[in-house]
């Protein structure tokens, strides 16, 4: 354990990241699983980049903010998997000061954009649905992009103020993350100053980068809804909703890990299960996003092919 000497006290400068070392017995097994998990999602959205890309059929704002989610899926699962597969391999846990608050930037700031980058997804698929004859004026490129940039902005520029804050912190005391990785309340809940400050702007950011966006997705899943319910025929109905059916999937499964791993209160239960229900938006996520998109797109299907 590494200290450097601070005055009267001994400031810690590195972190050990505790992981799952609660259950020794299957740490070969979290490695194999994590392992293909990690190779099947970086291949599968890299795969739905390149399709992006290269398929003419899919140059639309959908896919275009799809291709988006599959880089930032690549890069969120990037930050956190890695350095777990080499800590099994290793037995190595530390983790120094400022890589963790590297981890925690990226890890927060892809989150944030995440957020965003979902709400304007659902966007599209409202102005598609409830103003179909102004869909190609609305949704242009110039619209795409600047929706796309307004959500990488936002989530790394909320990152960055919160990550400024934190080696501004003293920690003196134990160096144990109870987590897989950096964290922002395991982190500070190991600081010995006061941490008063850095906790009220994370909580303001946190609330400016999720309720609203939420907010909005739930708003236009409700417009799109009583839209479809009009249509009076049932096949228009089905395919409808059909052609947001993935993005609401993948909207639940995020939003609903998040809110479980953050809102609901720590009991001892619910505590034992933190890394376990934080594996869902941190690893599963990005893993199911590919499989979700492109079992249920006939676009995809068909580029596929």
């Amino acid at each position: 354990m590494r200290r450097a000497e601070l005055g009267n006290e001994t400031a810690v400068v590195e972190f050990i990241i505790l992981g799952f070392q609660s259950i020794p017995e299957v740490q070969f097994l979290l490695f194999l699983m994590f392992l293909v998990t990690y190779i099947t999602t970086v291949s599968g959205n890299l795969l739905i980049m390149v399709l992006v890309v290269t398929d003419h059929y899919l140059h639309s704002p959908m896919f275009f903010f799809l291709g988006n989610l599959s880089f930032l899926e690549t890069c969120y699962t990037s930050t956190i998997l890695p350095r777990m597969l080499a800590s099994f391999l290793t037995s190595k846990y530390v983790i120094s000061l400022n890589g963790c608050f590297l981890q925690y930037f990226f890890f927060t700031g892809l989150a944030g954009a995440e957020c965003c980058l979902l709400t304007a997804m659902s966007y599209d698929r409202y102005v598609a649905i409830c103003k179909p004859l102004h869909y190609a004026t609305i949704m242009n490129s110039r619209c795409c992009l600047q929706l796309a940039g307004v959500s990488w902005v936002n989530g790394l520029l909320a990152s960055a103020v919160v990550t400024s804050l934190m080696p501004q912190l003293t920690f003196c005391g134990p160096n144990e993350i109870d987590h897989f990785f950096c964290d922002f309340t395991p982190v500070v809940k190991l600081s010995c100053s006061d941490t008063h400050w850095i906790e009220l702007v994370t909580f303001v950011l946190a609330s400016l980068l999720t309720l609203p966006p939420f907010l909005l997705t739930l708003i236009s899943y409700v417009c799109i809804s009583y839209t479809v319910l009009r249509i009076p025929s049932s096949t228009g109905r089905q395919k409808a909703f059909a052609t947001c059916s993935s993005h609401l999937t993948v909207v639940t499964l995020f939003y609903g890990t998040l809110i479980v791993v953050y809102l609901v209160p720590k009991t001892n239960t619910l505590g034992d299960l933190h890394k376990v229900f934080s594996v869902g938006y941190t690893v599963l996520t990005p893993l199911v996003n590919p499989l979700i998109y492109s079992l249920r797109n006939n676009k995809v299907k068909k580029a596929l092919r």
